[in-house]
């Protein structure tokens, strides 16, 4: 019986890889790329690498320079400490950078101008929208199917492991030990980025993840906007009075996204991040009313319940906005291994499937 156990195991690990390898592939090294995101953009924008300017009157007024500059901004994304310019965005994925004095360095008029997002659209949504980020989750929970039944599978044969980052030769035998023996070493991280990716797109999965920390309902009541409704977006905001109200809501928080109403009776959102925060652009939200700027009500992220808290740690944690640079390095390493670890799957399957009658090795 354990040996029919183990040849399912086998017959799925095999069947799964080998159909859903290729996407693991694409995940695996458009993650490896995006985790350096800030550092390579630093080498091709002027004052990427500035430092971060916290003063409220200036926040406040390059806001209002912006806004004039761009009225069909719908948000600003602010500098931080690792990227030196705000970013504005506008309809159809158009959008520019702008340098903390209100200077725009460059304006593109849909995503393909700019690397980073179509880089982060193909590792999100595989250019389909909606229906790749549902491959992508079915990807997630594979993978996590692969870790299992992989380390299950590595058991028997744990006595001829070696580390092998290539195979010795292309062979399907030699393309199976390397990546029995490859997965099982990177293993942790593959389940930790599927685990946190599958969190942000597949909501029950979340949910049961953070259900032994707290309710799914009590999350959900906790994070949800005020009910307030908005009077119509003044000619020109007082950002001074805004900036400094969210500033005096929250004082050890850097404000990190600026969004305008979408439509009427939507308020002003102002997205800020704690100092316990790992969330590189916070879940403390403020609403503002868009006709006069009073504040309509606020979620502080650091009070959030614990799997509400959990659930806002996914995304820093699989996209590597934590830990540094080492472990930034330990994502692109799990990132190239998944890359391997899929198309050489692909590759073996299709490829080089043992004929008929013979066993498989």
């Amino acid at each position: 019986m354990q040996r029919g156990v183990m040849q399912w195991l086998d017959l799925i690990h095999r069947w799964t890889g080998g159909v859903l390898g290729l996407v693991l592939a694409i995940m695996g090294l458009t993650g490896a790329i995006l985790v350096h995101e800030e550092s390579w953009l630093a080498l091709t924008l002027p004052h990427a690498a500035d430092m971060r300017v916290a003063d409220d009157g200036a926040i406040a007024a390059t806001t209002a320079k912006l806004m004039a500059a761009e009225p069909a901004t719908q948000s600003i994304v602010y500098a931080d400490d690792r990227f030196g310019l705000h970013q504005l965005r506008l309809a159809k994925g158009a959008g520019a950078y702008a340098d903390q004095a209100g200077d725009v360095v460059t304006r593109w008029g849909s995503q393909w101008s700019r690397p980073e997002l179509w880089l982060f659209d193909l590792h999100h949504h595989l250019f389909t929208g909606d229906t790749g980020e549902t491959v992508i989750g079915i990807a997630g929970l594979a993978a996590i199917l692969f870790v299992i039944t992989g380390t299950i599978l590595w058991w028997r044969t744990r006595r001829t492991f070696r580390f092998r980052l290539w195979p010795k030769r292309l062979s399907r035998p030699m393309v199976v030990m390397q990546h029995r023996d490859l997965g099982i070493v990177v293993a942790p991280l593959l389940l930790l980025s599927a685990v946190t990716g599958t969190m942000m797109i597949f909501k029950p999965f979340a949910a049961l993840v953070t259900m032994p920390f707290s309710s799914p309902a009590a999350d959900a009541a906790a994070m949800k906007p005020p009910m307030a409704k908005s009077g119509p977006l003044a000619a020109h905001p007082d950002w001074r009075a805004i900036v400094a109200a969210a500033h005096a809501r929250f004082p050890d928080a850097q404000i990190r996204i600026l969004s305008l109403p979408r439509k009427a009776g939507d308020p002003i959102l102002v997205r800020m991040r704690r100092a316990g925060e790992w969330l590189p652009n916070g879940r403390s939200n403020i609403w503002f009313d868009a006709a006069d700027g009073h504040m309509l009500g606020s979620i502080d992220a650091l009070a959030l319940p614990r799997g509400a808290q959990i659930f806002n740690g996914a995304y820093p944690v699989h996209a590597a906005k934590v830990g540094g640079l080492l472990y930034r390095l330990l994502l692109t390493a799990s990132g190239l291994a998944m890359l391997l670890l899929g198309s050489l799957a692909v590759w073996s399957f299709w490829f080089k499937r043992p004929k008929m009658g013979k066993r498989p090795a």
